[in-house]
């Protein structure tokens, strides 16, 4: 993967991450559920159907960074349109994310991108069809190159964000958080464990990729952080035992979401973001 790029935005922020004897001040978390950690204990927030963890990611990096005010208006489902409109929920309704910029911020942070092209879709689909074929690859001959231009069309949209987030938080240091590794980074994957032949693993691999690669370059062109939470997860992806695995099968074996971070994921992806922010790195329990 491409190094996480690190640039600072904001002076006060810049000072205040590089420094750790002071405080961030106001930090919000902006995303989907690879920043709310849905199923992931405890669930926390409203409204209830965003599935937010007080162990999220996020929660790591208001700790480490000491901010003094956190927002968490992350919630699983979202896109970026969710960003300047409601997202209907289970039991209710996530205001646009975007409402809870003051203006005040000192540090936002956002994963976003995977819902823009398909993710759940991608994944029911796979399930489905892979297995049928398990000597070739039939997700991805189902879905040719729709996936690159889904990404090629999402981007443009995340260039949006960054600059209407540039424009309502101008004092904030802002960092684009990529997805974990999912799949093993090499090999043939676990099927049928996980239901996805040989073939497939390497395309879902790459596009996975593709993805982080171009919220890299988005984050890079926006004058964004942008965060590599996808090497520092390689080798703890859902092939893996329990203990080992960071990121839960479509089975899950600890409390997470099917193809989402458990709680250790979320604390990897947590000290991924305090690393590239230049913050301090809690120790490992």
């Amino acid at each position: 993967m491409i190094a996480a790029v690190v640039v600072t935005l904001g002076a006060t922020v810049g000072t205040a991450l590089a420094d750790d004897t002071e405080q961030a001040g106001r930090y919000v978390a902006l995303g989907d559920s690879y920043s709310a950690g849905p199923l992931v204990p405890p669930q926390t927030g409203q409204p209830a159907g965003c599935l937010r963890s007080g162990s999220n990611f996020p929660s790591a990096v208001a700790e480490g960074t000491g901010a003094t005010d956190f927002v968490d208006v992350s919630c699983s489902g979202a896109t970026t349109a969710d960003f300047t409109a409601p997202q209907k929920v289970t039991l209710g309704e996530n205001p646009a994310q975007f409402d809870a910029l003051t203006g005040t911020e000192d540090l936002v942070t956002f994963t976003i991108g995977g819902n823009d092209i398909g993710f759940g879709e991608i994944i029911q689909e796979c399930a489905l069809r892979s297995p049928q074929q398990p000597l070739g690859a039939a997700c991805r001959d189902f879905y040719g190159d729709q996936l690159n231009q889904r990404i090629a069309e999402t981007a443009p949209k995340i260039a949006a964000a960054l600059a209407e987030i540039g424009t309502r938080s101008p004092g904030a240091r802002v960092a684009v958080v990529g997805y974990p590794a999912l799949l093993p980074d090499e090999g043939p994957g676990c099927f049928p464990v996980v239901p996805f032949s040989p073939g497939d693993v390497a395309w879902l691999r790459g596009i996975e990729k593709d993805l982080n690669a171009m919220l890299d370059a988005q984050a890079s062109a926006g004058g964004a952080t942008y965060v590599d939470t996808y090497t520092p997860t390689i080798g703890h992806d859902m092939c893996q035992l329990p203990g080992v695995k960071w990121i839960e099968g479509l089975l899950p074996t600890s409390p997470a979401a099917p193809v989402h971070p458990n709680a250790q994921g979320m604390e990897a992806m947590g000290a991924a973001v305090l690393a590239a922010l230049g913050a301090p790195v809690p120790a490992a329990a």
